[in-house]
């Protein structure tokens, strides 16, 4: 049986989970039936606010929200230490010893029908593909590397710090170099996505001067 159109293909997951895995961009009863009947592993993305009923009836069970943080330049809130540098002339070994289990909150994590290293493999593929691609900034702290943040246009879409350099209050100084460096290229805006249940980082983003907006669900299934 081959996938129906209305679905589209996650060949990043399927890499990292071995097992085939599709997007539902309209979760339709018939998208449903057929994901209930095609063997892989699905994700739907959902208004918090709609009804679920159709998903639990077809066997997606809740993973995540999602939320979208954004800001302008003038509402940006530097944090400047002169101990802070970015640089994007690094290896990728040590990137992804920091990257490698630093996702807890990430929906492959919190999906109980996927193992760990599965879910750990996931973003560690990710962060290689991001770094192919020259869009990994390394942040240094006193000249020691303290995590990575990668940036794809003007979003920020995977970040991570150093187990070390946790619960120190760093991340506000070690995020804004790369901030105002993208709205000095001319980006009148930057955005990330965040799991709303990651409130280091969405307190981060606050302190900032982020604001919030776009919620969304995300419900998986596995066939």
């Amino acid at each position: 049986m081959t996938h129906p159109k209305s679905f589209k293909t996650a060949p990043w997951d399927t890499a990292a989970l071995g097992i085939s895995s599709y997007e539902v961009p309209v979760p339709s009863a018939e998208a449903l039936e057929m994901a209930m009947q095609l063997p892989g592993h699905y994700t739907v993305r959902v208004d918090p606010l709609a009804s679920k009923q159709l998903l639990h009836d077809s066997g997606f069970y809740y993973c995540d929200t999602l939320i979208e943080p954004y800001c302008t330049e003038d509402r940006f809130v530097p944090f400047n230490d002169t101990d802070v540098s970015v640089s994007k002339d690094l290896a990728l070994e040590p990137l992804l010893r920091i990257c490698h289990g630093a996702f807890s909150h990430g929906r492959f994590h919190r999906d109980f029908n996927l193992s760990r290293a599965k879910a750990d493999k996931r973003y560690d593929n990710w962060l290689s593909q991001l770094h192919g691609a020259g869009k990994v900034h390394g942040v240094l702290y006193r000249d020691e590397l303290a995590g990575f943040i990668a940036a794809d246009g003007n979003r920020l879409v995977l970040h991570a710090l150093a187990e070390s350099m946790r619960g120190l209050g760093l991340a506000k100084s070690l995020w804004t170099p790369l901030c105002k460096t993208l709205f000095a290229s001319g980006h009148a805006e930057v955005s990330s996505s965040v799991s709303a249940s990651n409130l280091a980082v969405v307190n981060l983003y606050a302190r900032l001067g982020f604001s919030f907006r776009n919620p969304v669900d995300i419900y998986h299934r596995l066939t």
